[in-house]
């Protein structure tokens, strides 16, 4: 079963990619690999989300977050590809997460995100490398930012 179908099946709805917010773009394609720059949790040029892992949101708000990220990603990806069944591969992800002092959960926030890129993709396919670290602010204030880079047709 393709991604597409697999977004269907589980009612999966993606929102309007989001747009970049400074002077560069939300994807760049070299030969056969798809780079996505990094995005956050927004819609309309909004963060729907703010606050540091730890002080502000739980581990399991944070998790929600990168998952929300992770659509996100899959919208940008859609709009630059045409359709995520073009995807041969989530190769590598940096997931950065705005943490308080003492913070260090950073991989289980993250897996909201690589959780979801399994689900659309399956185990292999979806399955990737992947960095996940403490950042003392991200942009906007937001909890959660990711970027990938992603083999495709």
């Amino acid at each position: 079963m393709g991604a597409e179908a697999r977004l269907k099946e589980k009612n999966i709805t993606l929102p309007t990619p989001p747009t970049p917010l400074a002077n560069y773009v939300g994807s760049v394609r070299v030969g056969n690999l798809l780079f996505l720059s990094g995005h956050g949790p927004l819609r309309e040029g909004k963060a729907t989300a703010r606050g540091k892992l730890g002080k502000d949101l739980s581990v399991e708000q944070g998790y929600q977050v990168a998952r929300q990220v992770g659509l996100n990603l899959l919208a940008t990806t859609r709009a630059t590809l045409g359709s995520l069944d073009k995807v041969k591969r989530v190769v590598k992800v940096l997931g950065m997460v705005n943490s308080a002092e003492g913070f260090g959960d950073q991989p289980k926030v993250i897996n909201g995100f690589s959780d979801l890129m399994v689900e659309v993709f399956g185990e292999a396919t979806g399955r990737h490398a992947r960095s996940a670290v403490g950042m003392a602010e991200l942009p906007m204030g937001i909890p959660v930012e990711i970027e990938m880079i992603l083999e495709v047709e």
